[in-house]
């Protein structure tokens, strides 16, 4: 990775499912908070208009602290206005892009996110949504997902995986040297 974080990669596979679409992962390991955040500033660099990033993991395995390093590298000028939007469900950040973040952990399905106004976020800018399993059927195919499992009390593990090209693009973007 470009940034010089302390992170390294695991593995990088590609498979072919039975219905012939090609589904790209990375498993990448944090030691750290500022090491998640810089994972966050590479792909936040990374992102345009129309890019869904939904983020899968238990309560404090480190989705928002990733959502802070992803609005630093999108531009957002004041990174410590970046908080879980857990009560007001949505928070809009200006930056490079705008970069919508989407706490969907009080939202019941798809249908929710989309009342929202989703597809109209899509238009404006990047949407990261955290507890992404929860509105799952609201979110578009094309997109990337990153699950943050908990491996100790400050490192984490990041398995990052999409069907499409813009997913694979944007895991090139987090992907460390090797």
């Amino acid at each position: 990775m470009r940034t010089g974080a302390s992170n390294r990669w695991n593995r990088e596979a590609i498979s072919i499912s039975d219905r012939y679409a090609v589904s790209h992962a990375l498993d990448l390991e944090s030691n750290n908070p500022e090491a998640t955040q810089a994972i966050g500033r590479a792909l936040g660099a990374a992102l345009r208009t129309g890019d869904v990033v939904a983020l899968v993991g238990p309560l404090g395995a480190g989705k928002t602290v990733l959502v802070k390093g992803i609005a630093v590298g999108a531009g957002v000028s004041d990174p410590k206005r970046v908080t879980s939007p857990t009560f007001v469900i949505v928070n809009e950040h200006e930056g490079r892009l705008r970069l919508f973040h989407v706490d969907a952990y009080r939202l019941r399905d798809g249908r929710e996110l989309e009342a929202l106004g989703f597809r109209e976020f899509l238009e404006q800018g990047a949407v990261v949504v955290e507890w992404a399993d929860r509105v799952g059927g609201g979110l578009p195919a094309e997109r990337l997902t990153i699950t943050i499992e908990p491996a100790g009390e400050s490192s984490r593990r990041l398995h990052v995986h999409g069907d499409d090209e813009r997913a694979r693009q944007l895991m090139q973007a987090v992907r460390p040297d090797p």
